[in-house]
Formats: C-alpha cells, sequence, structure tokens
C-alpha cells in the first residue's frame, strides 16, 4: 500500500519513510503543504500523514481542498497541536485519526492498519442518532430538539461515539482522542466524564442511546428497535 507523508521536520519525516518501508509500505514525502497538495491530487495514495503546521499551505487548508474536491483518501494528522479545539478541527475537516507527536512508531503502526481495515470514514457535517443530533460545524448538539449544554471535551467525546455509531470505542482510544496521547489509564477519567456526558444526554430521556460493554468500553447506538 501506498502512503504519502506531508511533513517539513526533514529528522521526522526520514524516521516515518523508514518505519514504514520497513512494513512492506511504499511512501512518498513531502516537504511542503503545497507539494503535499499536488502529490494528493495525482492520486494513488491509501492514506495521507500530515502536520498542521507547514510551509506553503498548512495542513488544513490541505486536507479541506480534498474534501471539497471530493477525494476521500484516508488521512491521519501527526501534529504536535494537542488542544481539543485543535483535535476537534481536524476530525471535523475530515481527518480520519489525530495522534499527537511526540509519538510511538508501534502505535502510529497500529493506527494507520485500523484506519486501512476500514476504508475512508468521512465524517458528515450532521450526524443524527434516534432523536439526537449532532452539528458538527457549528458545534452544536441536541436531543428532541433541545440544546446540550456541552463543554468542548464532552463535544468531542460525544462526536467520537457518534463518528463511530454502533462500533464498541475503548476506554484507551476516547482518552487518546479526548485527552493527552500519553494519559494514565490507571485514572478513571473516562468514566467520571462518560457520568457526566450521560446525565446531559441520556439521563432527561426515557430512551438511553450511549451503553456500556464492561471491560472494554462503550458504544452509542439506537436499540430502541431490539
Amino acid at each position: 500500500m501506498k502512503i504519502l507523508i506531508v511533513e517539513d521536520e526533514a529528522k521526522t519525516a526520514t524516521y516515518l519513510k523508514k518505519g514504514l518501508e520497513e512494513n512492506a509500505f511504499s511512501v512518498d514525502v513531502a516537504e511542503d503543504g503545497d507539494d503535499g497538495a499536488h502529490l494528493a491530487r495525482q492520486g494513488g495514495y491509501d492514506l495521507i500523514i500530515l502536520d498542521v503546521m507547514l510551509p506553503g499551505q498548512d495542513g488544513w487548508s490541505l486536507l479541506k481542498t480534498l474534501r471539497q474536491r471530493r477525494d476521500q483518501t484516508p488521512a491521519l494528522f501527526l501534529t504536535a497541536r494537542d488542544s481539543v479545539p485543535d483535535r476537534v478541527h481536524g476530525l471535523e475537516l475530515g481527518a480520519d485519526d489525530y495522534l499527537v507527536k511526540p509519538f510511538a512508531f508501534n502505535e502510529l503502526l497500529a493506527r494507520i492498519r485500523t484506519i486501512l481495515r476500514r476504508g475512508p470514514v468521512r465524517q458528515a457535517a450532521a450526524v443524527q442518532v434516534a432523536d439526537l443530533e449532532i452539528d458538527v460545524e457549528r458545534h452544536r448538539a441536541t436531543r428532541s430538539g433541545l440544546v446540550l449544554d456541552l463543554t468542548p471535551k464532552e463535544f468531542l467525546f460525544l462526536s467520537l461515539l457518534a463518528r463511530r455509531t454502533g462500533d464498541v470505542i475503548s476506554r484507551t482510544l476516547i482518552a487518546e482522542q479526548v485527552w493527552d496521547i500519553n494519559f494514565d489509564s490507571g485514572t478513571n477519567i473516562v468514566d467520571v466524564h462518560m457520568h457526566r456526558l450521560r446525565a446531559k444526554v441520556d439521563d432527561p430521556f426515557d430512551h438511553k442511546l450511549i451503553h456500556t460493554i464492561r471491560g472494554i468500553g462503550y458504544v452509542l447506538e439506537d436499540r430502541s428497535g431490539r
């Protein structure tokens, strides 16, 4: 499979290229956003790995342009920008995953393989599950027409579940996507925030949408028809 790396740090780009080629991937490298966009438009890539801060056009603009052209090539942001708004923005633009530097190569490799197994997964402008609707562009969630008062992290948490409706999301993945990548899994921060999220999304309503899979994580789905 063929991967495009858009990364202006030569050391990082060389490290990534070497590691991926050792794992049987064909790799091209672009050192700035303009070259990356040119190579991406030529097509033929199974995945694009890109930084946010790049010479020329930045990673945000590059991915936004590709998605506007209906290019559905899976994309993974690999960047030092680790704030919750940055992660939300990257996913809103249509990224399939978001990994923060510094990173462990084995983890990056696992995420790449996961993305390639499931194929392109685009995020719609709005996601609806039963009477729950999430408007990712406006950062707005409603249930039965009522606006949910969510914090940025709660919105990111809910959006992660909604983008993978019906899939069981592990606590580890939730911690990586919503909190720092080096999150200590020995704490109960995910469960604490899930309790707060349920208090807003599920508790005021008879029909529950967030379900616990014991020992694994959580799933958002409509089980009313079962």
